[in-house]
């Protein structure tokens, strides 16, 4: 199990680039799709965070006076991870907005950009 864990990082990474790396796109189509894929992962990470929030909720409810720290302890990392993801979020927002950048296009150096006309 812990080979596995080693291990995917890599290969989820080399299924992304992978494209890429082949020469079937260019660079700018590659960062897109990762642009995709993270817009699409943070609000299931929010999700997540809020279905263990609330977890710890019912564990709470459930067992009174039994495991009451543990479930409190959930409790606390749920509402952590929403604080720190959402955050996040907004800092990328306010950045976007105050260098006037929008989601579809990536920013690339000069040097990359050879293929792009103005």
């Amino acid at each position: 199990m812990k080979t596995y864990l080693k291990v995917f990082p890599y290969v989820a990474g080399a299924a992304v680039f992978a494209p890429a790396i082949a020469g079937a796109v260019t660079i700018i189509e590659t960062l897109n799709l990762v642009n995709t894929v993270i817009n699409l992962l943070v609000p299931i990470i929010i999700s997540i965070a809020l279905v263990v929030f609330f977890w710890g909720l019912v564990q709470l409810l459930m067992n009174i006076g039994e495991d009451r720290k543990k479930a409190i302890n959930l409790m606390i990392w749920g509402v952590v991870a929403i604080f720190v993801m959402v955050s996040i979020w907004g800092i990328i927002r306010l950045l976007q907005n105050t260098f006037k950048v929008n989601n579809q296009d990536p920013i690339l150096p000069n040097a990359i950009q050879l293929g792009r006309t103005y």
